[in-house]
């Protein structure tokens, strides 16, 4: 009975910003380690950034210093707001929920094992 909506993608041209959002039902975004990921055609899905229960973000290098995650306990949502997209964001970007308290120092799609059916970002040149 969890799930994990993900909505806010569309297309974007280099440079610019979109911010992304995941609702949660039957669970508490504050509650485990969460996550997005993002998988482009021909590609493994990446991490993107984490969140564990005190707030403490990670990114994966890609992103780093251009992207920030972030929860509103309250509306059950996590976030993700891309600032300076590049083409190379271009993928389908999915929200996900750990089994732990407790994020990893890296973002793996084996500690997550709640998911998201995606939401799509194109990023134009």
């Amino acid at each position: 009975q969890v799930r994990l909506v993900e909505s806010g993608g569309g297309s974007a041209q280099a440079g610019g910003s979109l911010r992304l959002s995941c609702v949660a039902s039957a669970f508490t975004v504050s509650s485990a380690c969460m996550g997005w990921f993002r998988q482009a055609p021909g590609k493994e899905r990446e991490g993107v950034a984490s969140i564990d229960i005190y707030g403490a973000p990670t990114y994966g290098d890609s992103v780093k210093g251009r992207f920030t995650i972030s929860r509103d306990n309250a509306k059950t949502t996590l976030y993700l707001q891309m600032n300076s997209l590049k083409p190379e964001d271009t993928a389908m970007y999915y929200c996900a929920a750990g089994s732990s308290f407790w994020c990893r120092s890296y973002i793996a799609t084996s500690d997550y094992m709640y998911w998201g059916q995606g939401t799509q970002v194109t990023v134009s040149s």
